[in-house]
């Protein structure tokens, strides 16, 4: 398998992670695709006349030296499934990316003690403090915090490890080159100084809706448990902690006020078997 032909391949905007498994599967080594016209990509890969047009184009316009270029210019690392470098845990999920895109210390990711944050975009006062008992403990032994990068308890989660020059990692969705939200910029830079932060969205992808529920399925796939602090009931933090579940990792909850809306989920997923966390003890004592 040729990476810069992978990447190339990966940088067509709108080519899906399925397309792309039939084009790896048919063309292992990725030669034959570059030689063929829009029918012969449609008949070997099963691919709209769309999609076909597409990827035509964008073999006729770009080439991987370009791209290659292009991301040592902005300081972007690149890994891809079959690289030694690829973190661990996240190959053995059912979709794993087929290339992340990185600034930052990669080995973060192959790390033993990691636990994976999400929560609500507006968390109460009460919210934050009871992530923040059950955090720091972790912190301080050496845990890394993988969240998205998102307003509200992902950011805070990011902040309490920056604050204690503590690795941590973020998950985007979006690329590296569009940063959102944008008033997080300036702790994604911070974050690639301590940590990492990752996207497997090629760096110039702006965000877009449907990003983010494909992010959340590597935030949970990272590490052997997720930890859900504040959240409703329908929101993209439960979508996480199902998509952890599907992974056979390890679901933990804080749980909240009944008269907290945005406690509604967390307390739902306890309901439900999530292993419930009053203390960072109760994330320690289990046996990853």
């Amino acid at each position: 398998m040729d990476k810069e032909r992978l990447i190339f391949l990966h940088h067509c905007e709108g080519l899906t992670w399925n397309q792309l498994k039939s084009i790896v599967a048919a063309d292992p080594e990725l030669e034959s695709v570059f030689s063929m016209d829009i029918c012969r990509l449609r008949m070997s890969f099963r691919l709209s006349e769309q999609t076909a047009k597409r990827l035509y184009q964008h073999m006729k316009q770009y080439n991987s030296t370009y791209i290659m270029k292009n991301l040592m210019r902005h300081s972007i690392s690149a890994v891809t499934i079959f690289d030694k470098d690829y973190p661990p845990l996240l190959k053995s999920i059912y979709d794993p990316p087929w290339v992340l895109y990185g600034k930052g210390d990669w080995t973060v990711l192959n790390r033993d003690k990691m636990i994976s944050v999400v929560g609500t975009r507006n968390p109460s006062k009460q919210g934050k403090q009871a992530l923040q008992k059950v955090l720091e403990p972790l912190i301080d032994d050496n845990w890394i915090v993988i969240s998205g990068l998102a307003k509200g308890i992902d950011t805070f989660a990011h902040e309490l490890s920056v604050q204690k020059n503590a690795l941590t990692a973020a998950v985007l969705g979006s690329g590296l080159l569009q940063i959102y939200p944008r008033e997080n910029r300036e702790l994604a830079k911070k974050i690639s100084e301590q940590g990492i932060v990752i996207s497997e969205f090629s760096p110039q992808a702006t965000p877009k809706r449907w990003h983010f529920p494909l992010r959340n399925r590597i935030i949970s796939g990272l590490s052997r448990a997720t930890l859900v602090a504040e959240a409703r009931t329908k929101s993209g933090s439960l979508i996480t902690a199902d998509q952890a579940l599907e992974q056979g990792r390890d679901v933990f909850a804080i749980p909240g006020s009944i008269l907290e809306e945005c406690a509604n989920g967390t307390n739902f997923l306890i309901q439900n078997g999530a292993k419930l966390v009053m203390s960072a003890e109760d994330i320690q004592n289990e046996s990853f």
